[in-house]
């Protein structure tokens, strides 16, 4: 009986999963929405039940469209999106909603703990600075605020670790989602409890950690009951939902970089010690001996969504970037800041706003889509350019997530960025990078290596045009005006 792979992907807006053959082939896959929730000004929460619903419900339908038998899965892996900050009791009872990544209610605690403990003492320690997305501030913000819930809490989970815990009954976090908690020692990847206890919280409150590809546990009867699994199934830690598209997109190796193009932007690149930088994000990658120097941008596919159900009328995607294509490189002098829900890396502004610069009578709605897709390609290369100063080499891009699939939109940030572009199977690159976790982890792989190179498949390469770069400069040196000049406008 062929052995097959289980990847599950926690999202923004809904869950994947996706099974696989150890070709990295898709044999199924089931994709299932939830809700976020916007009660306050400022708060993004989510239900982790909700996601074991859907989870549930995806599950059973990858294995009814196979065909397969649940035996034939050979192991599960698990990706979750980052900062969650889910209490649960002792039980593993979910006790609230979670704050997700956009989540910035915790703006003032930021502004408290940074003057009392010191940026410098906790950059030092995590790599990271202390922001309001991050997992921390949520975890003292519950203290603060809901103390009922803080001491009923046995541990505040990430994302994956929820599901993990769902599948298994074991309560773990992964060393890639441990650059969510600020007494993650980012260099030896271990609690510094020290720190904690500078920050006022309980260390005892965060899991045991786990090497990504670790097995945490077996799906426990009542899981295989829920999800149509057979119990006794391992299931490895998973990691970080950027990290696994990143090993899902071949990148696991020093100086390669991934692009992401997903509802939100941004890019990692692979180095093989920490390289820590204020305004970027450092992480664990979900192989072991690696780290990421990412840059997480807002403005990624869910501008052109947006665009699209507002000011797209009954167009397509295809004809949207069709009406683009007809317009000159720069978009005669459009610019898009695709702050559309605040800003992360590098200006880390809650209240930035999303802008169009340049509009006139002769202005056309293809100036406005092909300025969005510009200004998407702009904030990657404000972050390539931030991550040049640690020393981080960038070549190639190897690109994922759905904007991929665009042949424009991809050429734009070749020509924007100078660099190369490579595509691999992109629409799964996120859950094939769990379930390789999932085959290392169980021994179907022998290493990440192996797993790579008979799952990893390029689609297409995208050369810079060398022309239209070097008019993308001098649009870039506008943009970081823009955003320059308006950053005091938006923090007002």
């Amino acid at each position: 009986m062929e052995q097959v792979l289980l990847g599950i992907d926690i999202g923004t807006s809904a869950c994947k999963v996706a099974v696989f053959e150890l070709s990295g082939k898709v044999v199924s896959q089931s994709n299932q929405p939830y809700q976020v929730y916007y009660p306050h000004q400022g708060w993004a929460e989510q239900n982790p039940d909700e996601w074991w619903e859907a989870i549930c419900k995806g599950i059973k339908e990858c294995i009814e469209k196979s065909g397969l038998k649940a035996e034939q899965i050979a192991g599960i892996g698990i990706d979750g999106q980052s900062w969650s900050c889910i209490p649960v009791d002792q039980n593993g009872n979910c006790l609230a909603r979670t704050p997700i990544w956009m989540d910035t209610r915790a703006r003032d605690i930021c502004a408290k703990v940074k003057q009392k403990v010191g940026f410098e003492r906790i950059f030092s320690i995590a790599g990271n600075d202390f922001l309001p997305s991050y997992t921390t501030p949520k975890i003292l913000w519950f203290k603060e605020n809901m103390p009922e819930i803080y001491n009923k809490t046995y541990c505040f989970l990430q994302s994956n670790s929820y599901i993990g815990l769902k599948l298994t009954g074991v309560m773990s976090q992964d060393y890639s989602q441990g650059y969510g908690i600020h007494f993650f020692d980012m260099k030896n990847c271990s609690y510094q409890e020290d720190l904690a206890e500078e920050l006022e919280i309980d260390p005892r409150k965060v899991p045991k950690l786990y090497q990504c590809h670790e097995i945490i546990g077996t799906v426990s009867k009542k899981a295989a009951m829920e999800t149509g699994l057979k119990a006794g199934t391992p299931v490895v830690a998973g990691g970080l939902d950027a990290a696994c598209g990143t090993l899902g997109a071949g990148v696991y190796e020093p100086g390669q970089t991934q692009e992401q193009g997903g509802q939100a932007g941004g890019m990692s690149i692979c180095t093989d010690h920490a390289l820590p930088h204020p305004k970027l994000i450092l992480s664990p990658h979900v192989v072991p001996g690696r780290w990421l120097l990412q840059g997480g941008t807002v403005g990624g596919g869910g501008a052109l969504k947006w665009f699209r159900q507002e000011l797209g009328g009954t167009d397509s995607f295809d004809e949207l970037t069709e009406k683009a294509s007809s317009i000159p490189t720069g978009s005669e002098g459009v610019i898009f800041l695709p702050y559309m829900a605040g800003e992360r890396s590098p200006i880390w502004d809650p209240d930035a706003k999303g802008v169009y610069y340049g509009l006139s009578f002769d202005k056309t709605r293809g100036h406005m889509i092909r300025a969005t897709l510009e200004g998407v390609a702009f904030a990657l290369e404000h972050n390539l350019r931030v991550a040049a100063e640690t020393g981080a080499e960038v070549g190639e891009l190897i690109a994922m997530g759905g904007a991929s699939n665009s042949i424009l939109w991809t050429q734009i940030k070749a020509d924007v960025t100078g660099k190369t572009i490579k595509v691999p199977t992109s629409d799964t690159a996120t859950t094939l990078g769990a379930a390789i976790l999932a085959g290392v982890g169980v021994g179907v792989y022998h290493d990440f290596k192996e797993a790579v190179k008979k799952t990893i498949v390029i689609t297409r390469v995208q050369e810079p045009d060398r022309e239209a770069h070097a008019v993308y400069q001098e649009s870039m040196k506008k943009y970081l005006r823009l955003v320059d000049a308006l950053i005091p406008v938006f923090d007002e």
